[in-house]
């Protein structure tokens, strides 16, 4: 328990001292940072999760090890680096989405997918579908102009249903997939250039962080079945 207590705090502090460094615009400084922090939550999750006597999840640590490759890609200017961080994301929703739909609902007997299917949790992929769709009517004069508009709708789809799968495991993570949607949303606006975030620009990151977080500290803290002794 210090050992993973330990990691979530370097995690803290490493995330402080990057939003630091975006907000002060030192590229230098957010170099040396950000690469660190989704290795860094990962290595928590599997500490978190061996202490609780339980099996880290693949999926879940690789959809980690993709948003660092995301992360890193997005550090670079330009079209190509963007769809390329963009790609690596993709990969990490879908790990993440097939996790979520095969572990067990908090709302009700069966997986995510079924609970998925049960009111009132029909409701969120309902919405989110609205809810997108509007954001990409919004931004699809702007996405087309930068050549993107299809990966973009392709990620976007990933990412809305990586977010409705995650409220089917409780209301933290459902926060969670929720800040994620947020946080891909201003950087489409940034991208499209269709409107500009007031204040330093610190808020991407700060959702983003806030999305990661939430959906792991959830994900450690579902149940988990202890191995029978004799």
């Amino acid at each position: 328990m210090l050992r993973s207590r330990a990691i979530l705090i370097v995690f803290a502090l490493v995330s402080a001292v990057n939003l630091i460094a975006v907000g002060i615009r030192n590229d230098a400084l957010e170099w040396a940072t950000k690469p660190l922090l989704m290795p860094l939550l990962g290595i928590w999750l599997w500490l978190a999760t061996r202490e609780r006597n339980g099996r880290p999840s693949r999926l879940v640590l690789t959809g980690l090890a993709l948003s660092t490759g995301g992360d890193i890609a997005l550090l670079s200017p330009g079209t190509g680096w963007f769809l390329t961080g963009m790609s690596l994301f993709l990969g990490a929703q879908l790990c993440y989405l097939t996790a979520f739909l095969r572990a067990p609902a908090r709302s009700g007997p069966g997986r995510a997918s079924t609970a998925l299917r049960r009111p009132p949790l029909v409701a969120v992929p309902l919405g989110y579908a609205v809810l997108g769709t509007a954001a990409l009517a919004w931004l699809w004069p702007g996405l087309t102009e930068q050549g993107v508009a299809i990966p973009v709708t392709v990620y976007a789809t990933a990412l809305a249903s990586m977010a409705t799968s995650a409220a089917a495991l409780g209301w933290r993570m459902g926060l969670g997939g929720a800040f994620f949607l947020v946080s891909d949303l201003m950087i489409a606006v940034g991208v499209a250039d269709a409107a500009t975030l007031p204040g330093p620009p610190i808020w991407v990151m700060t959702t983003y962080l806030i999305a990661q977080t939430l959906l792991m500290t959830g994900w450690a803290a579902r149940p988990t079945r202890r191995p029978a002794t004799a």
